[in-house]
């Protein structure tokens, strides 16, 4: 099922360059940590310019392995620094050349009226609770949970009670709003993007190790820079672009974000421990 997926990302790549002769197109692999407003910005650029975006949406690291396999990617975006890091030694994005979007707080996120009555991290480990989260091996968000928890000594505590890890941001934020889990560790706009089914619970701020931001970077297989780079700008500084990231909660100046965490670090990186796959082992 693998292969033929990226069979088909090869051949949907492929029909996006050759569409156009003109090349006014762009490859962009997009975190689905940004799915909701991205789709909103990506249709008024293409009203606006006539260019047109060929987006993928996907965990961070699915991303940076389907770069690699279709040889394609003009714009990079994912949830966390830590897989620009990545990205740069696998050499499939240009150095230096990552810039913030927004920065993102973790969070606890249930049903509107929370029926189990979380109201902080400990309660994940609760007896019967179920929790979902985001596969860390390839999506930012796990990551980040991850590292809460073993942080805050509640890895082998918390994990058993883990019956999904999804395969990303987006399909992690639906988990609540369907009710498939009684809470999930998100970012605190899963609240924005489904504010009449999801609630934020607040982490404790001395909790959370560090914050995340939003990068953007150019792929090593950018085809046309100027216009690349006229993209990214366009999604950070275009008044429109900035009103649609405000509606849907997301963070875009240092000092608010800071609020919710101000004992955090901000970016950085963080390896998963030997000890998780030991403790998920059995499942």
């Amino acid at each position: 099922m693998f292969k033929l997926k990226n069979f088909w990302l090869v051949l949907a790549l492929a029909g996006s360059f050759f569409g156009n002769v003109f090349g006014e197109n762009l490859d962009f692999f997009c975190g689905a940590a940004v799915a909701v407003p991205m789709r909103q910005i990506i249709k008024n650029y293409e009203k606006e310019t006539g260019n047109k975006i060929n987006v993928i949406f996907g965990g961070s690291g699915t991303l940076l392995s389907q770069m690699e396999l279709s040889r394609r990617g003009d714009v990079y975006l994912c949830g966390s620094p830590d897989y620009i890091t990545i990205g740069e030694k696998k050499n499939l994005l240009i150095p230096k050349t990552d810039r913030i979007v927004s920065y993102l707080v973790p969070a606890i996120l249930v049903p509107k009226n929370n029926p189990k009555n979380i109201r902080k991290l400990e309660d994940l480990a609760r007896p019967g609770i179920k929790v979902g989260m985001g596969n860390p091996q390839t999506v930012c968000l796990g990551l980040y949970g991850l590292e809460i928890l073993d942080k805050n000594n509640l890895m082998e505590k918390v994990l058993p009670n883990v019956v999904v890890m999804a395969k990303s941001c987006e399909d992690t934020a639906t988990l609540v709003v369907l009710g498939k889990v009684d809470a999930i560790l998100g970012w605190d706009v899963f609240e924005s993007w489904n504010p009449d089914k999801v609630r934020w619970i607040k982490i404790n701020p001395r909790q959370i190790p560090r914050l995340s931001y939003i990068p953007i970077a150019l792929g090593v297989f950018v085809r046309d820079r100027k216009l690349a780079e006229s993209f990214i700008d366009y999604i950070i500084n275009n008044p429109e672009a900035k009103k649609i990231w405000k509606k849907y909660g997301y963070i875009t100046e240092i000092e608010k974000a800071r609020k919710y965490a101000p004992y955090s670090g901000i970016g950085g990186n963080y390896e998963i421990p030997k000890k998780y796959r030991e403790i998920i082992q059995p499942k």
